[in-house]
């Protein structure tokens, strides 16, 4: 594996850069070190496909061990981007062991700063418990980026079609779950039919929701696990640490520790906003065993959820009645605060654009 160092990494490695050599580009990357806050950020770019890589909250001993840190950064984002294992395996043997060179050229410098430019702009995204960011990874290698001549490319697909071509092999996990996800109103049918990649953790299966049900992801969640047939609460998946000081006779976990496929045989209740309290029921419908994308898809849907901070049901059924009544006083203002809020009608076609191009 060869990384290409800026003057500002090498001085942070405290190592002498090796004689620049030739690597297959698929295993080579330009690396440079920034600031976000107070925290020391590597960013990784890769010659072949572009993608980023990014590392947060690097400290002195984890650079002693970069290349170390890489591989195991490498092997959390792809399995998140739905990688099969072994496939990441054959990707880290023939990267082979990391040696540090300078920066190549200008082109490659250019691509590696306007990902340290993207980076700035997505602290809503960082995981400060983690060094590996998921979510940043995976968000900066999915936006196009030019290669020349009006030309563009996305990095994510880039990689998929490079290790295909090393594997010799579709790169995909390919075991996904159906499944049938229903907010809990008295009054309306609202609900989502959705094939989702069963190595998908909590938060990645929250992220889904909020982009199913078009919610604005500004309030705290988490998933009750229960048994399918009893109902009988079995394991609390949260959202957030300060959920361990509160007193509980369950089981309790990250949303990150859990994955879709632990669960395929319990029933799932997901609640959003504590204050409104919209809550969910996930049914696993079915299990598919060759599933060909990495991204969930929804099939069916029916139903608009409701506005943001609307009040609970009766808030959402004061909202419906003011904007469905052109005479009221207040519907030209409910109907804008509601579109401010989010509430739109559920459009198919638009929710499985975001699925794909924004998670």
């Amino acid at each position: 594996m060869l990384i290409q160092c800026t003057k500002k990494l090498l001085d942070e490695l405290k190592v002498s850069a090796e004689e620049s050599f030739e690597e297959n580009p698929l295993f080579s990357w330009h690396a440079n070190i920034i600031k976000l806050g107070r925290k020391k950020t590597i960013v990784l770019v890769n010659d072949q496909t572009r993608y980023s890589i990014v590392l947060y909250g690097v400290k002195a001993k984890d650079l002693k061990n970069l290349s170390g840190l890489l591989m195991e950064s490498i092997r959390e984002i792809f399995k998140a981007e739905g990688v099969k294992p072994e496939i990441i395996e054959q990707f880290i043997q023939q990267s082979g062991e990391a040696a540090f060179t300078k920066t190549k050229d200008r082109k490659s410098v250019a691509r590696m700063n306007r990902a340290c430019e993207d980076v700035y702009f997505m602290t809503d995204l960082i995981d400060e418990e983690s060094i590996a960011q998921i979510d940043v990874s995976m968000k900066i290698s999915s936006m196009l980026a030019g290669v020349g001549k009006g030309k563009y490319i996305n990095p994510n697909e880039e990689l998929f079609r490079s290790l295909e071509e090393m594997a010799g092999q579709p790169v995909f996990h390919s075991e996904a779950a159906q499944l049938k996800v229903t907010l809990k109103l008295e009054d309306h049918a609202v609900w989502r039919r959705i094939t989702i990649p069963t190595n998908y953790n909590f938060k990645q299966l929250h992220n889904v929701l909020q982009i199913a049900f078009n919610w604005q992801n500004s309030h705290l969640y988490d998933f009750m696990v229960k048994s399918k047939d009893q109902g009988e609460p079995l394991m609390n998946i949260v959202s957030y640490r300060d959920a361990f000081n509160e007193e509980s006779e369950l089981p309790m976990k990250m949303e990150t520790e859990v994955e879709l496929s632990q669960c395929l045989e319990t029933a799932i209740l997901y609640t959003y906003d504590f204050g409104d309290n919209w809550r969910h029921e996930i049914q696993v419908e079915n299990v598919i065993q060759d599933y060909k994308v990495n991204y969930p898809v929804c099939t069916e849907g029916e139903g608009s959820a409701p506005p943001e901070d609307v009040g609970g049901e009766p808030g959402f059924e004061e909202f419906l009645r003011v904007i469905s009544d052109k005479n009221h006083s207040e519907n030209e203002h409910m109907t804008g605060w509601g579109e401010m809020q989010g509430y739109e009608t559920f459009n198919l076609s638009e929710v499985n654009w975001m699925l794909k191009k924004k998670l």
